[in-house]
């Protein structure tokens, strides 16, 4: 019998048998203001039980439904900054958000690696981005778990875990409606409404349209981009027919259609004059990536639909309570770029039509007996389909480009139309590559499948040596297997050229003559082109055209040598001891391992790896220009050492974790200007220090500070894409992040409230990324990235529901860049993603 039918099974079991779970996490929705309980009532399910944050052994960040209503905290992008140790990076597409925690985390930017911080919505594990940066539902809370998640989260929560835990329908009849109008004539509409249907059966209904002008401006198109568009649907239905029996049905529907993302020029390269004569002007606002002034050829386009539904059904069973959930989920994600980012019509198409069908299936049962042993023990099953079609081409300026380029490489020795020539003369074919280099509307054609199937089965023992101490223990095995193909054609015939063919070699002697080399000599290296001069030049004086050399044939998999699929297993495991040292002060101590399965190459940049080459060339398999990649990366094994202190009071709270935490094979994916290079790094590890801590000094006033202190390095990383970088700090991750923030609420005679709120968030200044292929060290190195975002908002609260404020977010306007590249195929440029600049507005909303 597989792992499918038997989770299955138990899912039938739990619908069909009969006795109530209390659910301690159907907190009551939500009100405006200052929400913060210092009563130990903070409810969360960061273990899979219902416990009140203070008795949750677990560091973890829980941001309510009023705190992102103050806050105006609208996706997950937004919510980096309430919570420092989380930080969220929106790239080249709507599509691809990229999560990370402590400063571990990847998964953007393809769609075979899959993400090291699993997002959870309700249970239902989001395998992609974009499933997951749509606006936020009707939400209860959001709980940041931090650090290695795997006992109980199975593969893909090696560096933490999103939980997003929405409300539940009411038996109660309620809801509410919102607008909001803002600066770029953004407008959001929400709604939901919620009510009983009989006695035993509730439902909910929700809403949401965001719509909003692009910040920026195509000065080459006439029109404003980055723009937003989105909306969504979501149902429920609750059943409970007897007192023992919960069953919660969730169907949601969102679409998103926006014009995004700008890349703006960090560094004007050589190659800017070159593509402002093409476009007869300005092609980028060189060296002002803050500008928020781009010129490209066409709109770049993001049509993402995601959609699926789900059934949670609880039973209790007396002193066990049984959960299965069971979901489907569907993304097509369609989107097309204008790649090279300038007025030149270089890159004439760069579209991914990704779809990825989950489905997913989780059984657990709890225990709570009144002993000093309690068990939670479940299984989970996981299936998912990616297809995709690629493409990418060259437009019809990149012919004439590519001829300056190597005129330029060449000092004018070469042209494209002299090598047409000569290339087809020595094969003794004059006319077969006349007009074919750099020809618009050839490239790449792509299609690439894989199918991952996984299960896991987990469990985890609490044991109460005293009233006080309690000790727990928990493992989870995962088998996870992935199988996948590619269908890559090139049509880029000038990259389909061996330029040490032998065919070739009277040009190259003819070349090496003009450079005064002696013609003895000549003929010698002209026979021999791989031979490396003492100085360390290539002997062939083409050699410098490999770099134009853009998309290459490449080697389809499955093939004979390379079987296309991967098949990992492992046990992840944790030991924790929880003592509370007085009735308002915890203390804890963990050791816990995680694992991430291994990522594939869905990507043009796949290649075989080094160790295959030799049995590919003896096969007859090997392409021309064929070179050593990876296919895919091995699987990263996490673990931490932690302790940590909960304390709450009446009028305070405070959490503080100190950790070690380590990846090893942490899967790198770095863009090169070209293409990413997808390698396992030997160890990454962090020592940190998290403390979130609130106050309220005096009634209707709460104060919030939470700060992370970050010390990582690559303690190994050898084979990197700028290479062996062990002992360097890894980009992107900032010594000190702080959020702090303030709500004061006053309450009028009759019950009207004002509710004014401000929070802050900062990073320290940080190298953005580790290298940049093409440059020295020390041009990376400068470029570095410092946030100060400052935001509030000022409500004032009716007693008959309604509410109208005024909110603003990045209100300084601060200005950074959330990732830097080298420019697509320009030599010398970079190119740089800028952060979203001031936005503010007005907010209606009435309760009922």
């Amino acid at each position: 019998m597989t792992m499918r039918n038997i989770l299955l099974g138990a899912t039938m079991l739990c619908a069909a048998t009969t006795p109530a779970y209390a659910y301690a996490q159907d907190a009551a929705p939500a009100t405006t203001g200052d929400t913060t309980d210092y009563g130990n009532e903070i409810i969360v399910t960061a273990s899979k039980r219902s416990q009140t944050l203070q008795d949750t052994p677990i560091a973890v960040s829980v941001t309510s439904a009023a705190d992102l209503q103050n806050s105006q905290i609208r996706d997950l992008i937004d919510l980096q900054s309430a919570v420092p140790s989380l930080r969220v990076s929106q790239l080249q597409s709507s599509a691809n958000t990229n999560f990370i925690i402590r400063g571990f985390g990847n998964g953007a930017n393809n769609a075979g690696i899959e993400p090291s911080v699993g997002v959870f919505i309700d249970g239902v594990y989001r395998s992609r981005s974009a499933a997951q940066i749509g606006d936020l539902p009707n939400v209860e809370r959001i709980e940041v778990l931090r650090g290695p998640q795997s006992t109980l989260f199975g593969k893909n929560a090696s560096a933490g875990v999103i939980s997003i835990v929405t409300q539940k329908p009411q038996y109660e009849f309620g809801g509410s409606v919102e607008a909001s109008y803002g600066n770029y004539d953004a407008i959001v509409l929400k709604g939901n409404i919620t009510g009983p249907i009989s006695d035993t059966i509730a439902f909910s209904l929700g809403a949401n349209f965001n719509r909003r002008d692009g910040y920026a401006q195509d000065l080459k198109l006439g029109t404003d981009v980055n723009d937003r568009n989105r909306w969504g649907v979501r149902g429920q239905l609750l059943f409970e027919p007897t007192d023992a029996l919960s069953i919660r049905l969730i169907g949601d529907y969102d679409k998103i259609d926006e014009n995004c993302c700008i890349a703006g020029n960090v560094i004007a390269g050589p190659t800017v004059a070159i593509t402002n004569a093409l476009a007869g002007g300005v092609s980028v606002d060189a060296n002002n990536p803050f500008s928020y002034r781009v010129y490209n050829n066409f709109l770049s386009s993001n049509e993402i639909e995601n959609y699926g539904g789900s059934a949670q059904i609880d039973y209790d069973l007396g002193s066990l309570a049984l959960t299965s959930i069971t979901a489907y989920r569907k993304v097509q994600a369609n989107t097309n770029q204008d790649s090279d980012f300038t007025g030149a019509d270089l890159i004439g198409e760069k579209s991914d039509n990704v779809g990825i069908d989950t489905f997913t299936q989780e059984v657990r049962l709890t225990s709570d007996f009144d002993g000093p042993i309690n068990f939670l023990v479940g299984g989970y099953y996981f299936n998912e389909k990616v297809d995709q079609q690629s493409a990418i081409r060259f437009g019809t300026q990149f012919r004439p480009y590519g001829d300056a380029l190597i005129r330029a490489a060449s000092g004018n020795a070469l042209n494209v139309a002299m090598l047409e020539q000569t290339f087809g003369a020595l094969e003794g074919a004059p006319t077969r590559y006349v007009g074919t280099f750099f020809r618009a509307g050839n490239g790449l054609d792509e299609d690439y499948q894989m199918k991952n199937e996984a299960f896991s089965l987990f469990g985890t023992v609490d044991f109460e040596v005293t009233d006080r101490l309690t000790l727990t223990a928990g493992a989870n095995y995962t088998q996870d297997r992935k199988r996948f193909a590619t269908d890559v054609v090139s049509s880029d015939v000038f990259s389909g050229i061996n330029l040490d063919a032998a065919a070739y070699a009277p040009l190259r002697q003819a070349l090496l003559v003009a450079q005064g080399v002696p013609a003895p000599t000549a003929a010698f290296l002209a026979a021999n082109p791989t031979t490396t001069l003492p100085d360390g030049r290539s002997a062939n004086p083409l050699a410098g055209l490999k770099a134009f050399q853009f998309l290459p044939p490449f080697l389809n998999v499955p093939n004979s040598v390379e079987p296309g699929r991967t098949k990992d297993k492992d046990l992840a495991w944790s030991v924790r001891a929880a003592y509370e040292l007085t009735d308002t002060v915890n203390v804890y101590a963990t050791y816990a391992t995680g694992f991430k399965a291994s990522s594939v190459n869905l990507s043009r940049d796949s290649r075989p790896l080094a160790v295959d080459l030799p049995a590919i060339r003896a096969a007859g398999l090997a392409t021309t220009n064929l070179v050593a990649g990876s296919r895919f990366a091995a699987p990263e094994d996490s673990e931490v050492y932690e302790v940590g202190l909960k304390g709450q009071w009446s009028v305070a709270a405070v959490n503080i974790a100190v950790f070690k935490q380590s990846i090893k094979g942490f899967q790198s994916n770095v863009f090169t200007g070209t293409g990413f290079a997808l390698a396992n790094a030997g160890k990454q590890s962090t020592f940190g220090v998290e403390f979130d801590g609130s106050v309220r000094p005096v009634d209707g006033l709460n104060l919030t500070l939470a700060v992370t202190y970050l010390d990582p390095k690559y303690d190994s990383f050898v084979n990197s894409a700028f290479g062996d970088i062990s002992g360097t700090k890894p980009a992107g991750i900032p010594d000190l992040s702080v959020s702090m923030g303030g709500t004061y609420t006053y309450e009028f005679a009759g019950g009207t409230k004002a509710i004014a709120h401000v929070d802050y968030s900062y990073e320290s200044p940080v190298q953005i990324v580790e290298g940049l292929s093409g440059f020295p060290a020390s041009v990376a190195q400068n470029l570095k990235r410092e946030v100060n975002q400052l935001n509030a908002s000022f409500t004032v609260a009716l007693t008959n529901g309604f509410e109208l404020g005024v909110w603003g977010r990045n209100l300084t306007n601060a200005q950074y860049l959330t990732t830097v590249f080298p420019a697509v195929a320009q030599s010398g440029s970079v190119s740089g993603y800028p952060n979203q600049p001031r936005t503010y507005g007005v907010t209606g909303r009435f309760k009922f």
